[in-house]
This record gives structure tokens, sequence and C-alpha cells, in this order.
């Protein structure tokens, strides 16, 4: 059953410098129970369009979609009530930085409870109650404790189990999980994804995992959306995007994973993600790709990555009938 679909996105901000479009024609289908990976570096607006669907976005940005879906719903016509009653109950979000995402001002108790009452509607008693059991699930040690503790006396794995459980607190039937092990040791990285996998197990729910890991989409995800500065791409099931990937982009980004390097220096991608002011003519990102020719330089390729398997290139990688 299909849970969410996105079809043409864009996000554009106004400023000083004019309208900046950061993400540009993005199309989505997540499944009921799947984990969808989306990948790129730190620019390519990742991030951007998901806050863009729930609707989380200052006012400098415009959202603009063809299809703006989720469960029957059409974000882009519901009035601010109906937005408030599904964001944190059917759609919930972990954000980037666990350390500044939890108000510094309240405890922890007081805001894992707080969605809790607003969409859940329990008694003091029973939110208690529930409260720990949410600690206790994401493997918080002394959670009662835990309860009247301040953001600033946890570390950031235990930040990162808190806002896991405000996330989960109502069962979502969708979570997106913004970069959840960013600026986490190895060691608990592994934890914490092992945690994410679970609770998606256990409550039947779909994910979305925001990364730059690539190795991270290959132990997780079902299938991968790869993201480059504000566009889609390429999308492939895991199994065929690590085999036969189809864009440069995705082909770098794996030759740069360490357990697939040969030789003595590990590979990488020359330059950064273009922005507002240094967007080359053609491909986006033919500044950085080793196959770039005239074309590559004048003709902005066909936007193909609508079609699952299609990359958004003019010379596609491992494509039957294509440049190779």
């Amino acid at each position: 059953m299909t849970l969410l679909t996105i079809r043409n996105l864009s996000v554009t901000f106004d400023t000083a410098s004019g309208p900046f479009k950061a993400v540009d024609g993005f199309d989505l289908v997540v499944e009921a129970g799947e984990i969808l990976g989306i990948v790129g570096e730190s620019g390519s607006g990742k991030s951007v369009a998901m806050l863009g669907l729930m609707g989380l976005l200052p006012p400098s940005a415009t959202v603009t979609a063809d299809a703006l879906a989720f469960e029957g719903h059409d974000m882009r016509a519901i009035g601010a009530r109906e937005r408030r009653r599904l964001i944190g109950a059917e759609m919930s979000m972990i954000f980037q930085e666990p350390m500044s995402s939890l108000n510094p001002c309240f405890t922890v108790g007081y805001q894992i409870k707080e969605s809790l009452r607003i969409h859940l509607g329990l008694d003091r008693k029973a939110r208690h109650r529930r409260a720990i059991e949410l600690l206790e699930q994401v493997g918080l040690p002394e959670p009662e404790r835990r309860l009247s503790a301040f953001p600033h006396q946890l570390s950031g794995g235990m930040s990162q189990r808190v806002m896991i459980a405000m996330a989960t607190a109502c069962h979502p039937k969708l979570l997106i999980a913004d970069e959840p092990t960013t600026a986490l040791d190895v060691t608990i990285q592994a934890q914490i994804l092992d945690l994410l996998v679970d609770l998606q197990k256990d409550h039947k729910m779909a994910m979305i995992l925001i990364t730059h890991d690539m190795g991270v989409v290959a132990e997780t995800a079902h299938r991968v959306v790869v993201q480059y500065a504000g566009q889609q791409v390429e999308r492939q099931s895991v199994e065929t995007l690590f085999v036969e990937p189809h864009h440069p982009y995705t082909s770098a980004l794996l030759s740069a994973i360490p357990e697939r390097a040969t030789g003595d220096r590990l590979p990488t991608i020359p330059g950064v993600v273009p922005g507002q002011g240094d967007r080359p003519n053609g491909c986006l990102f033919n500044p950085r790709c080793d196959r770039t020719d005239d074309i590559c330089r004048t003709v902005v390729p066909p936007h193909q990555s609508a079609a699952l398997g299609e990359a958004l290139c003019h010379y596609p990688l491992n494509t039957a009938g294509k440049a190779a």
C-alpha cells in the first residue's frame, strides 16, 4: 500500500542575492513498511525536501509540488490544525542534531509527555507510565530517573535515544530519520541504527533514512534515492544500485566507501556541491565528473529520474544500449 507520494516537489528560498532553488523536481513514493534511503553530500537538498513535506521550513521558503499526499491527505491543502494532528502522530521526524533539537529549558520527561498529551490525550499517570516505557524501549538506562533530567545532562547518544522515543511515542506510520548518527562515535552509531531498524520492524512503520553514508544505506534500506545539488539523479533498489550504479555521482560515492577502495589512496570526489552563486551550465555535476564533454557543459540532461533505474545523465553507466 502506498503511504506517501511526492511528485515534482520544489523548494525555493528568497535570499538577498535573489531566489535560490534548493530542491528541484523531487519525486518519491514510499510504501507502507519499507525503508527508503536518501543519500548525497551536504547541500544536496535531502533534509530540505523532507522539511518541505512536513511544513517546517521558514516563511522565506516557497514549496510547490504537483502532488504531496500522505495516506490520502493532500499536504498542500490541509489547514494548520489538521497538519498539527498529523505531524508528530502519523508522521514524525528525528532531526540531525539531538543536542540542539531538544529544548534546553524543559526536562526530558516533559518533552516526551507533551506529545502524548496532545496527540493521544493520555492523563498524567498514563503519560508517565508511557514515557518510562518509551525510554526503556530505546535502551536508555534508569529511564524513570532520566525523565527529570535536562538535555544538557545527557550525552549525544542518550539525547538521540530520547529523540527516537519522542518520534515513535504515538506509533507513527512514517518515520523520517535525518542523519540520525551524525556526531556520534562508531559504536553508538551502530546501536542507534540497530534500534531504528528494530523499531521499524516492531511497529511495521515506513522509514525514510536521510544520510551521506552509503554503508548505512546498504545495511538498512530497501530502495535508494541519490540526490545532488537539489536534483534527484538516480533511484534504484539497494541490490541494483550497489552492483550497477547508473549515475557517475552514484558511482563516485560508492568508490569512496573504504571497503570498496582499491590501491593505496581512498578515492575522493573533487570540488564541492554547487551553491547559489556557482551553479554550472548543463549538467550540475559536470565540473566534478571525469566523463564530462561539451554536451555535459552546455545541455541540461533530460529529466529521467522519475523512471526507476534511470539516471539524470547524458551518458548513464551500466545501462543497456547507452554509452558506458
